[in-house]
């Protein structure tokens, strides 16, 4: 299992393409565009917030991944041995909608976590003066995960052989990598936007659960297609609807009229009527 999980890690590096790269970025800025641009009462100079910025985006890139490749994909292994420990493949697949749940909650469980680690570090940091200020640090910090998967994805579809030739030839199935893509990660963008708004606020596990229970149910679409209830083309509709309304609610948050002063974050929700007077 070991040699798996390091694989899978290093799975991502392999393949670089150009139009891959290049996509998973386009598809990133095109839904972080809506977020910016940032607030002016950040304390911080530009250069030193685009610095934060930039760590965080990388740095929720690489935890996410080795997060998935290093506990998400055993802790699947095992839940998976143990339901066919107690019951036969037949009986599984019978009841395929209750046997895939616990798999599927555990992605939404550790990728969530994961994504929200550099936003907590900077939040515990360096607190900031408005609750849109988090916001914008979670939607980069989802960016930075769902690009590199997007272009771990890309890379792997035209190191396939991919060409426009493939569109005559298949039709839309031809492009319904890409479409996946383009709405998976504003999808991870909108779930750590609203996660980390709620860590600013001081509900930080009520809205991780919501995020991890939303990027569940998107994932849980895989079921309903293995179980025959949803065509492919079904699945990708069922995701872009998700990844929208997702992302309108963080957009929502972002822009909407904001207290200038900062509600308390990670436990410090009832240290004191001062704090419950904001």
């Amino acid at each position: 299992m070991i040699q798996f999980m390091l694989d899978f890690f290093t799975s991502f590096f392999q393949n670089p393409t150009g139009w891959g790269i290049g996509l998973a970025l386009a598809f990133g800025a095109v839904w972080l565009a809506p977020f910016v641009p940032l607030p002016r009462n950040t304390g911080l100079r530009v250069s030193t917030l685009t610095g934060v910025l930039l760590v965080v985006f990388v740095s929720s890139a690489f935890l996410s991944l080795a997060a998935v490749a290093f506990i998400q994909i055993p802790l699947q292994l095992w839940v998976g041995q143990a339901l066919g420990h107690f019951w036969s493949q037949e009986t599984l697949m019978r009841w395929i909608l209750l046997a895939g749940i616990p798999q599927i909650l555990l992605s939404g469980l550790v990728q969530e976590a994961a994504k929200l680690v550099p936003p907590l570090i900077y939040i515990k940091w360096r607190r900031p003066e408005e609750a849109r200020t988090a916001i914008i640090i979670g939607a980069v910090a989802g960016a930075g995960f769902g690009i590199f998967e997007a272009q771990w994805v890309l890379n792997a579809i035209f190191a396939s052989g991919w060409t426009w030739s493939w569109i005559q030839a298949f039709g839309f199935q031809a492009l319904l990598g890409f479409w996946e893509r383009f709405f998976t990660v504003p999808l991870h963008i909108g779930l750590t936007a609203i996660a980390v708004y709620g860590l600013y606020k001081g509900k930080w596990w009520q809205f991780y659960l919501l995020a991890a229970f939303i990027h569940g149910f998107t994932n849980y679409s895989t079921v309903l297609l293995g179980g025959g209830y949803l065509t492919p083309l079904q699945v990708e509709l069922y995701l872009a609807i998700v990844a929208v309304a997702t992302v309108a609610t963080a957009l929502w948050l972002r822009w909407r009229p904001q207290r200038q002063q900062p509600l308390p974050i990670v436990g410090e929700a009832d240290e004191g009527p001062a704090q419950s007077e904001l």
